[in-house]
């Protein structure tokens, strides 16, 4: 048993393992200690993932030290057997590349709503070779979980675009657009979605200004309004009236049910000055046909 203990071999495994140990609980100290001090989220998962990346690599620096005594005499068959790994392997060393990319990047985090690839989605995990995302829309209308988990290589961020909705500010512009009938008092209807826009995200509009600021002051962006506007366009059919408004990236749906109630309620309210206007087709029955074969005999 002694004799055992005492080999080369397993003291060097031991003491990788000793070592290994020593690392993990380092690192997720540092990653406690750490959650105490810095309070942007962001901030927080780009530090947390850099103290990841620096265990593995730890790890690995650990594992090369004690066994490189063993090493010179296989670098021809580990430099030949590498090559062959690295082109099998390809995707899951792109996938760990674009994870280090993401770490220190700041594509995005989890929380984050993104668009990956035309498939959107919150960020539920970030995984060394995949993120996954918990899916919103596809048969679900509008942006409500489906129910659906779907999982995309990191390898992805290379390759495509990432939008992310929910990166530096928490809102995202959105409208929505009602048709009024010509003769209708057109100032009313403007006045009318403005009021339904105060009262569902007017208590909302100055926390929205100060995260505009915050944007203005960081990225060289024109002074875009924030506050709630109408825009009227006539068109052959009727007046469009539509409304531009700040809304949470994740409360779309909820807001948009809540304007619409407001908008409609008080059309309703006006006795006939604005009416709602719609594209109507009346299909009526064909005639009958009468024909009539008239036939002609020779002399």
């Amino acid at each position: 048993m002694m004799d055992f203990l005492f080999d080369p071999l397993v003291s060097k495994l031991i003491t990788v393992l000793i070592g290994l140990v020593l690392i993990g609980l380092v690192a997720r100290w540092l990653q406690r200690w750490l959650t105490r001090y810095i309070s942007n989220k962001r901030t927080l998962a780009s530090v947390s993932q850099a103290v990841k990346f620096l265990g593995y690599l730890g790890a690995i620096v650990l594992m090369i030290t004690i066994f490189s005594g063993q090493l010179p005499g296989l670098t021809v068959t580990l430099g030949v057997a590498g090559a062959g790994i690295a082109f099998a392997l390809q995707e899951v060393i792109a996938s760990i590349a674009g994870w280090i990319a993401i770490s220190f990047g700041q594509f995005y985090i989890v929380g984050d709503r993104v668009q990956l690839g035309g498939i959107r989605g919150d960020i539920i995990h970030i995984g060394m070779l995949r993120t996954s995302l918990m899916e919103i829309g596809e048969w679900v209308q509008a942006d409500q979980y489906n129910g659906r988990i779907v999982r995309i290589s990191n390898s992805f961020v290379f390759k495509e675009p990432v939008f992310n909705y929910s990166e530096e500010i928490s809102f995202m512009w959105d409208e929505i657009a009602i048709p009024v009938r010509y003769g209708s008092d057109h100032r009313l209807a403007r006045e009318i979605m403005l009021k339904a826009a105060t009262a569902v995200v007017g208590a909302t509009i100055e926390g929205v200004m100060q995260e505009w600021e915050v944007m203005r002051q960081k990225y060289p962006l024109e002074h875009a309004s924030v506050e709630p506007r109408v825009f009227l366009i006539a068109n052959d059919n009727w007046m469009q009236v539509t409304l531009r408004y700040p809304v949470n990236v994740k409360r779309r749906r909820i807001v948009h049910d809540e304007l619409f109630m407001h908008i409609l309620d008080a059309i309703a309210e006006t006795g006939g000055r604005v009416a709602l206007a719609s594209a109507t087709f009346e299909l009526v029955r064909a005639p009958a046909l009468d024909v009539r074969v008239r036939s002609e005999h020779a002399d």
